[in-house]
């Protein structure tokens, strides 16, 4: 039977591998695939015996079951001391309260809030010039709000010091003027990587975010597309 390892934390870094492919003799329980793992990878032994499993998201113990086609994903256990932050992330056709978004994120040790918000250009006057009328966006809405989180924890996993993050999207006809996406992200400090993380934020879901727009203008209506091909690490790890 086939199954997919899933390594997080230390378990990533001792075996040197994000995920494989596990090609092993009918149903094995979470022990027996542990004492396979570190004949397998030998780096494990100190860190799997405490490792933490899930089985296709669900927590498991060495006496549960895989079977073929499973994902089992192995990690340390979490830690409880540390919170990430508040996080928001929304697929809306609702109007973008900024101030109502900046009180969610803001945390007693909060000083500093970068945001970014896109807006319907009513003039293009970059590359081919244009009169736009309206856009109107849609989404594939659970995927695109599974994306948004992704895009915070990779945030998070590059800017640690970032405390809050908000990713607001759009969708619906929007007039020129009306924010259509928001950014926003907050920290102790200025110089702790806001400005870095909020820029990041809108060019990653850009790419990875199922979301796509029609520009309606004098001359008809158009749908947007891009040209960024999904790589493999732009699935959730």
């Amino acid at each position: 039977m086939t199954i997919t390892l899933l390594y997080f934390s230390i378990l990533r870094s001792r075996s040197g591998l994000a995920r494989e492919t596990l090609e092993v003799a009918g149903p094995i329980s979470v022990g027996e695939l542990r004492r396979i793992l570190i004949e397998r990878h030998p780096a494990l032994a100190q860190v799997l015996p405490s490792a933490v499993a899930a089985i296709n998201r669900d927590f498991a113990s060495d006496d549960s079951v895989v079977s073929d086609g499973d994902e089992v994903a192995l990690f340390p256990p979490v830690s409880g001391g540390a919170d990430p932050g508040p996080t928001v992330f929304r697929i809306t056709p609702d109007p973008i309260q900024l101030n109502d978004l900046l009180a969610e994120l803001t945390l007693p040790t909060t000083g500093a809030a970068c945001v970014f918000t896109g807006m319907v250009r009513g003039e293009t006057r970059r590359g081919e010039e244009r009169s736009t009328t309206a856009l109107e966006y849609e989404a594939y809405q659970p995927m695109a709000e599974t994306k948004l989180h992704q895009v915070a924890d990779e945030i998070r996993a590059r800017w640690p010091s970032v405390e809050g993050i908000a990713i607001v999207q759009r969708v619906g006809r929007l007039e020129p003027g009306t924010p259509t996406v928001l950014i926003a992200c907050t920290a102790a400090h200025r110089d702790t990587g806001v400005f870095e993380a909020a820029r990041y934020g809108i060019d990653r879901l850009k790419q990875i975010v199922p979301v796509w727009k029609k520009e309606i203008g004098p001359g008809g209506e158009t749908w947007v597309e891009g040209d960024y091909q999904p790589q493999p690490g732009d699935r959730h790890p």
